[in-house]
């Protein structure tokens, strides 16, 4: 009897959750407004003076995206780097819970840059957008030669006049512009057509040669788009990504490739640029 009892009482409560609607549904809360939000940018302070590394905060209930000039971050707390002085500005946009977005910019104050930032950045953007073309003032702009051995184009050497016949568009009267906000590169054909992405860089990605000497001070990469005639003909054609930088400074940039697998003189690819100022 004990044991029947048992059972009629599991039998009434399951029969009473089957029958009970879920009526406590997960409640993903409603938008908030750009004068809603709790968020910061808080340059950090040394010897009474704004640096460039900043501390973003997100105490919204929104997720994150940090656009800081140079890069973006999705973090909710995150600290970043700023590379020039004077007024940054640093867009949020926040995701609600219900799929709108918000945004809201916020000014920040670098008194200095305390935290070393690659010379690169102001070379290649002016310190906000600057304009690149081939440089023409070289016998030839783009080409091949040997990997951790030549400079320039030397094997199989293109002028501009001949670039159009490897990439349309983007010989003479083409150009690129590197701009500091978003660290974005838009490439813009002759016919105007235009193609933007972005690009980052990496200091530490230096190459020696067995003598010492700095061959590559570094990389660039891009995303989303290529140099003018970015591309790696013995692959097909293959979109070029990632680029060795030879030289970058206030006037020039020479930029290299290696194909695949090559060792010291295998082929390598080369592109010879000129800032418009």
């Amino acid at each position: 009897m004990k044991r029947f009892i048992i059972y009629i009482a599991l039998l009434l409560t399951t029969t009473y959750m089957a029958c009970d609607p879920i009526e406590n549904r997960l409640d993903i809360g409603g938008a908030i407004s750009a004068e809603q939000l709790t968020i910061s940018a808080t340059p950090v302070v040394i010897n009474g003076k704004n640096s460039n590394k900043v501390v973003l905060e997100n105490k919204s209930p929104v997720l994150s995206s940090w656009d800081y000039g140079v890069g973006v971050t999705q973090k909710k707390t995150d600290t970043v780097l700023l590379v020039v002085t004077g007024e940054n500005e640093i867009v949020f946009t926040g995701l609600n819970p219900d799929g709108t977005k918000v945004t809201k910019t916020l000014a920040v104050q670098v008194d200095e840059l305390t935290y070393e930032v690659p010379m690169e950045w102001g070379y290649l953007t002016g310190g906000s957008e600057r304009t690149w073309v081939w440089d023409d003032t070289q016998p030839a702009v783009w080409g091949n030669g040997g990997y951790m051995g030549s400079s320039k184009p030397e094997w199989w050497a293109l002028p501009v006049a001949d670039i159009d016949g490897q990439a349309t568009g983007e010989g003479d009267g083409a150009k690129m512009v590197f701009s500091l906000r978003g660290a974005s590169l838009t490439k813009v054909k002759s016919d105007g057509q235009s193609q933007t992405g972005s690009f980052s860089f990496d200091m530490t990605k230096i190459i020696t040669l067995d003598n010492g000497s700095v061959w590559a001070k570094g990389k660039l990469t891009t995303k989303g788009v290529t140099v003018l005639c970015g591309k790696s003909p013995n692959e097909g054609n293959a979109p070029v990504y990632e680029y060795d930088i030879l030289l970058l400074d206030d006037g020039r940039m020479v930029l290299s490739y290696p194909e695949p697998g090559v060792g010291a003189w295998g082929t390598a690819w080369f592109w010879m640029f000129r800032a418009v100022d």
